[in-house]
């Protein structure tokens, strides 16, 4: 035994120590005895258990048992993997023989091998894994006892300047620091982890009420707001936070944190530097629909999508001068989905380009129809999306469009937002020049409502203003409406723009725009959005004949 180097202990049945090798004396003791205590004495009381039912199971079934545990030394707790074996000694007695083999390397390899499969390397705070783990723990924790938590998802303001201007290493040191700060702002049973870039979640069992939240939300924005001294640089960033509670805003971890950061990037659009808290009455934003968007893809294939064309017509005539071009999903058992859900869809997965391809150039060669149904030239209006307006091929699309249809460019008019505009003015100009050259006209969709910078009017080629409905809604006895309404069809006067007014309904909505030059009308009052046999039927029905009657 004490050739073999290791710590060898011979024990009794109930795990008595009857003899100890130099090495276990040496490691253990130096210069005393072992003799006499139990072996559970000499170990970490947290692995007690599992030396007991190791000896046990080695005396009463007298086969090996193997058990891993912290001997007690003075250089400190020492990991060891004791071999337990029984023999039969001289007096025929069942004895024990523990040899123990130094294992604390291995035990520091495989922590260090855990805690970087769940801790973030830069900071050290647990990542998205180990996350997730608390969050569970949390919401177990939570249905036992009746009492809910709060997540908080933090992401830091102005991070990505610092980074992009002073280089990731700088950057690096800065979420140290950060990370450091927030820590010290949260309780011992609060957990903060780092998901990504510049985003950390914090977990706050218990913290339920809204001053709780505040309160705790308040410090961290402060330690943000402090100066960063880094490498020889004074840095200021800040945070944005949003906070979701459970089961008050999700019964789940996906729904708690996907609230979360709606509440999050809700505080960084009206303002930044500040905390707000989930609220389903206000966040009217749908939620993603996996299942809704895979219907889309289908229902590509199956030709689910159809167009609807809405009358657009003189304000002094109201005679038809042409359609706009609405797109419909007609779902098979569900009806009609609302643009409003399935257009960001389709914007934010790419099947915009798609179906607005489509759009264009059905709508182009329906046109056609439409002006042999009513013996005079007509024109079409389509929508164009932020994500088609960017796209390389979208000019080729329109020429194909054209050419398809065989319409001439100024029957076509592109109705675009401010926003687009203004996103990429170099890029805008260029594409106009183009529309300019094919005589495709431009249209700014819903004006008022945007950037309303008058420079981009000057600066681009613009033909024709969409008043939006919202101004419109309560003409003519809104004296606000009144005055803006006037506003921008007096400038659409001296720049020589058309306009448009949306969402006309009543009688005396279209009295009062006719009076005060509005050129077209379009709206409910003068024809709701139409499929293609209805609008055909509308253009050759005598110009005196009720639109009711005709649709009947």
């Amino acid at each position: 035994m004490e050739a073999a180097g290791d710590a060898v202990f011979r024990m009794a049945k109930d795990g008595t120590i009857l003899y100890a090798s130099g090495r276990a004396i040496e490691l253990v003791c130096p210069g005393a005895s072992l003799v006499g205590p139990h072996l559970g004495e000499i170990v970490e009381e947290e692995d007690h258990a599992a030396l007991e039912a190791a000896i046990a199971h080695a005396a009463s079934t007298e086969t090996p048992s193997r058990v891993n545990a912290r001997l007690t030394t003075p250089q400190g707790a020492l990991w060891m993997e004791l071999q337990i074996a029984a023999f039969s000694n001289a007096d025929d007695q069942i004895e024990l023989l523990a040899v123990g083999r130094d294992i604390s390397g291995q035990q520091e390899t495989e922590e260090r091998l855990r805690h970087m499969a769940t801790h973030d390397a830069l900071t050290g705070l647990p990542n998205r894994s180990l996350l997730s783990d608390r969050v569970r723990m949390a919401i177990a924790q939570s249905r036992r006892t009746g009492e809910g938590f709060a997540l908080l998802a933090l992401d830091l303001d102005g991070f990505k300047k610092v980074n992009d201007a002073l280089g990731h290493q700088l950057g690096d040191a800065l979420l140290r620091v950060a990370a450091a700060r927030l820590s010290e702002t949260l309780r011992d049973v609060d957990t903060l982890a780092r998901v990504g870039g510049d985003e950390f979640v914090a977990v706050l069992p218990e913290a339920v009420s809204d001053a709780e939240i505040y309160a705790i939300a308040r410090r961290m924005i402060s330690v943000m707001q402090m100066p960063f001294d880094i490498q020889g640089h004074t840095l200021y960033i800040g945070t944005s936070i949003g906070a979701a509670v459970f089961p008050q805003h999700g019964d789940g971890e996906v729904k708690l944190l996907a609230h979360a950061d709606t509440a999050m990037y809700r505080a960084k659009e009206i303002g930044k530097g500040r905390c707000v808290i989930y609220d389903q009455q206000k966040f009217t934003q749908p939620e993603h629909d996996v299942s809704l968007e895979a219907a889309m893809f289908q229902a590509v294939r199956n030709g689910e999508f159809l167009l609807n064309y809405q009358p657009i017509v003189d304000a002094g005539s109201r005679q038809i001068m042409g359609f706009e071009a609405l797109m419909r999903w007609q779902r098979p058992g569900e009806g009609l989905v609302p643009p409003s859900q399935f257009i960001p869809m389709a914007e934010s997965n790419g099947l915009i380009n798609l179906l607005g391809a489509w759009a264009l150039k059905a709508a182009c060669v329906q046109l056609k129809r439409f002006e042999e149904a009513a013996g005079r030239p007509l024109y079409i209006s389509v929508n164009v999306s932020p994500r088609q307006f960017r796209n390389d091929q979208f000019l080729g699309i329109i020429d194909e469009a054209m050419r398809l249809s065989g319409l001439r460019g100024e029957q076509l008019l592109l109705e675009i937002t401010e926003g687009i505009l203004m996103s990429d003015p170099e890029h805008a100009e260029a594409f106009l020049k183009e529309m300019v050259a094919r005589n495709v006209r431009i249209a700014i969709d819903d004006f008022g409502t945007g950037y309303s910078s008058l420079a981009y009017l000057k600066r681009f080629p613009i033909a024709t203003l969409k008043i939006d409905r919202a101004f419109i809604k309560d003409l003519p006895g809104s004296v606000k409406d009144v005055a803006i309404c006037n506003v921008v069809l007096s400038l659409a006067k001296h720049l020589d723009l058309s306009t448009v007014a949306e969402g006309v309904e009543n009688e005396a909505q279209l009295q009062f725009l006719a009076r005060q030059g509005c050129s077209l009308i379009q709206g409910y009052l003068t024809g709701s959005p139409l499929l293609p046999e209805q609008a055909l039927a509308v253009l050759k029905a005598p110009p005196s004949a009720p639109l009711k009657r005709v649709l009947q």
